[in-house]
């Protein structure tokens, strides 16, 4: 395929992830798709379900941010493609949430994305700043659900 054909295919993806589209993810990737994150990040390197490379189901990129994306606004990803060549392309995206109580995130990531037989078949993510992705998960973590203010007793009780 042509370069600007992976492009498409990439951007099918993007697509598919942002309006949390299951059908349309599988139907533009390779049945052998591999999801390369960095290792330090809290989820593992494949799809949902799958074990990573040492047998272990840790939670799936999407159970780690579905929560703290709960509007379109932060599952929005705004792909740009800075080159493509061949059967690679490369993207640099958006990461966005907001935790349960309003704590925002919105940071860079660089992928390299390789398309075999129209469909993406690897993914490797690389995060500008892993550590800030670390400490908005913990504080989202920490914080939980915004509280509630209680209410003052009824007068005459």
């Amino acid at each position: 395929m042509d370069a600007d054909a992976n492009v498409r295919a990439v951007l099918e993806v993007f697509a598919a992830i942002e309006q949390r589209d299951t059908a349309r993810f599988l139907a533009h990737t390779h049945p052998e798709v591999s999801i390369c994150w960095p290792p330090s990040l809290p989820w593992n390197d494949g799809l949902p379900g799958r074990p990573d490379k040492d047998g272990h189901y840790a939670r799936s990129w999407l159970e780690v941010w579905a929560p703290l994306q709960p509007t379109a606004a932060e599952r929005q990803m705004h792909p740009e493609v800075i080159a493509a060549a061949d059967d690679r392309v490369v993207v640099r995206w958006r990461q966005r949430g907001r935790s349960p109580a309003g704590l925002c995130f919105d940071g860079q990531v660089l992928g390299l994305y390789e398309v075999r037989q129209g469909r993406l078949a690897r993914a490797q993510m690389f995060y500008f700043d892993t550590d800030a992705v670390k400490r908005f998960l913990a504080d989202a973590q920490d914080q939980g659900p915004p509280s509630r203010p209680s209410r003052p007793p009824a007068a005459g009780r």
